[in-house]
């Protein structure tokens, strides 16, 4: 099982693949397996060394429940600590949602090790009014005796996720520390905006967002303020509509992700 050790705690991660080494991390309250789920993996993996991780307090990662432990400078140093351990001097990098936000952080904490981003699903910018919902959410859960915790979210799945929730996923998503969760949702970094790191991003980005996702129009404005980037609409469709529609995204990621490698190949230590 491969795990990365930062400061003791443990960070879950899979490799997949051959070629240039990309990065995917997933979004909020899911784990790596999100990236088979939607239909990227196998696509991906057959021009690229895919390194997918289990962000902490996901999946098969350590999950603390101290806010302190989820500071967006401790999520890069997960990752860069896992590009270490497999001898990856700079890779490519792919978030969408939470795993976009922790994108966002590269510039700040770790932009020498990566050669592009792309960022879905996500925005730099926070209104200080705007409600937290997912800790909202995960506080609700947390607060509910047994059975009605469980019979609340496995309601609020199945309506979210519709026909794409798979028995396998289901049980991965009610699997979910609560705690951890909550934890990371209360850090000071979750709720504030990180716009100043815009001007320090100087490698090549794609930015994506479905038209009907609240964060649609924050990725819009991020990607016309950064010379090197592109943005890709998606009409008529939602947040996770988006990451689920890979046979729409995946042209543009690949077309993207080839423009920069004849730019210069990805280098290994």
């Amino acid at each position: 099982m491969p795990i990365a050790d930062n400061n003791g705690v443990r960070i879950y991660y899979e490799v997949e693949g051959k070629g240039p080494p990309l990065v995917l991390l997933h979004g909020f309250g899911s784990d790596l397996e999100s990236w088979r789920d939607s239909g990227y993996v196998e696509p991906l993996k057959k021009n690229y060394q895919l390194i997918l991780i289990d962000v902490r307090g996901h999946g098969g990662s350590e999950k603390p429940h101290e806010p302190h432990a989820y500071k967006l400078k401790i999520l890069l140093a997960d990752v860069v600590r896992i590009l270490d351990d497999l001898d990856v001097n700079k890779a490519h990098f792919m978030g969408y949602s939470m795993g976009g936000w922790i994108g966002f952080g590269i510039a700040e904490h770790a932009l020498e090790r990566f050669q592009c981003l792309i960022i879905g699903g996500a925005s730099p910018y926070v209104d200080p009014g705007e409600p937290n919902l997912v800790l909202e959410l995960c506080t609700k859960l947390h607060t509910m005796p047994e059975p009605a915790r469980s019979e609340f979210a496995s309601a609020w799945y199945e309506k979210t996720l519709g026909p794409r929730l798979t028995p396998q996923l289901k049980a991965r998503l009610m699997a979910n520390d609560l705690e951890a969760l909550i934890a990371l949702a209360s850090t000071e970094d979750w709720m504030r905006s990180i716009e100043y790191v815009l001007p320090a991003i100087s490698i090549p980005c794609l930015f994506f967002a479905g038209e009907g996702d609240t964060v649609y129009s924050g990725a819009k404005r991020c990607a016309e303020t950064i010379p090197n980037a592109t943005f890709v609409s998606f009409p008529n469709l939602g947040h996770l509509e988006t990451r689920y529609r890979s046979d729409l995204v995946l042209p543009h990621v690949v077309g993207f992700l080839e423009r920069v490698d004849r730019h210069g190949k990805v280098a290994h230590r």
